[in-house]
Order: structure tokens, then C-alpha cells, then sequence
């Protein structure tokens, strides 16, 4: 028995469609794709999800200290005068509380970013764009919310056959 499906594809190709369909389970929670793509998307996705289980609560709180600008009942950031007449953002000290990864997280990390492509939520202009953390996904929230599993993470489920060439679709989600 193999250890993978070809999907009819190089392995560049097949690697590509993998990594773009795991992104799309974990930011989105569910996909539909074809059975045999799901049981391939399948096996990565529990390795990261059991990956972020691990480390979930693998850090240290620290405190650091970090300079935030002074702002205004508007929001706006509170400019004055310095020494040679030009306007220079006021800073304020702040201490804040910071989550500082251990090495065996940053790895977990590293391994994750891997596999997942950078996600990019889009707003209504071109500025409200973000970056979405899918990584701090997998340790905040998926991760203690599958604590308690062994395994079985996703489900796949059975839909019917697709119109165009009859191939079986399924609904591949998160447990």
C-alpha cells in the first residue's frame, strides 16, 4: 500500500494544493473537496492540531517594558515642538505582559509556518487589511479545545457526487 495519493498531480503541485487546502480547514473550519483529497489533508491537519496541543501552554509570561504613543480623545497620536522647532510624536512607558515562547514552541512554530500559507483578511479598502495568526490558532484556541482528544481532530463526511465529472464530494471539518 502506498504511503500517499498521487492526486494526479507533480509533487510540487500536490504539495501546493495540500498546504492551500490545510490553510483553508484550520482558518475556516471546514472545506469541501473530493474524498480523496481530504483524506490526504486529513493526516497533515491532525499533525499540526496534535502539534499545537503539545505546546499549547509552553511559554513564559514576561513583563517588558514598551514605548506607546501619548494619543488624544480622537485617537490621534499627540505631536510637540522639540528642540529644533519640529513636531515629534510624544511617548509614553508602558509595561505590558508578553508571552515569550520556549524553544520547543518556537520549533512547533517553525514546523507549522511550514506547512501553512500566510493568510490575509481583507477589508473594504486597501488599509484594513491584517494579518491573520494562524499559528497563535492552533496554540490559543484549537489547542486547548482538542486537550482532552487522542486523535480524530477532523470529520470527514459524505455529501454526494460532483455534477461536472461524478467524483464524490465530502464536507472535511473540524470536530
Amino acid at each position: 500500500m502506498a504511503k500517499y495519493r498521487k492526486l494526479s498531480r507533480t509533487s510540487s503541485q500536490r504539495k501546493a494544493l495540500l498546504r492551500g487546502q490545510v490553510t483553508s480547514l484550520i482558518y475556516h473550519g471546514s472545506i469541501v473537496t473530493t474524498e480523496a483529497k481530504a483524506k490526504e489533508v486529513r493526516k497533515i491537519a491532525e499533525k499540526l492540531i496534535a502539534l499545537g496541543i503539545k505546546e499549547r501552554d509552553n511559554f513564559d509570561e514576561v513583563t517588558v517594558q514598551a514605548k506607546v504613543p501619548r494619543k488624544d480623545a480622537n485617537g490621534k497620536r499627540v505631536k510637540e515642538p522639540d528642540a529644533n522647532g519640529k513636531r515629534r510624536t510624544v511617548y509614553d512607558t508602558v509595561e505590558k505582559k508578553i508571552k515569550k515562547d520556549r524553544p520547543s514552541r518556537v520549533h512547533a512554530r517553525r514546523q507549522i509556518l511550514a506547512v501553512l500559507y500566510p493568510v490575509v483578511e481583507k477589508g473594504e479598502k486597501r488599509r484594513d487589511t491584517k494579518k491573520v495568526d494562524l499559528v497563535a490558532k492552533l496554540f490559543d484556541e484549537l489547542g486547548p479545545k482538542y486537550a482532552g482528544r487522542n486523535g480524530g481532530y477532523t470529520r470527514i463526511v459524505k455529501i454526494g457526487q460532483r455534477k461536472g465529472d461524478g467524483a464524490l464530494q465530502v464536507l472535511l471539518e473540524l470536530v
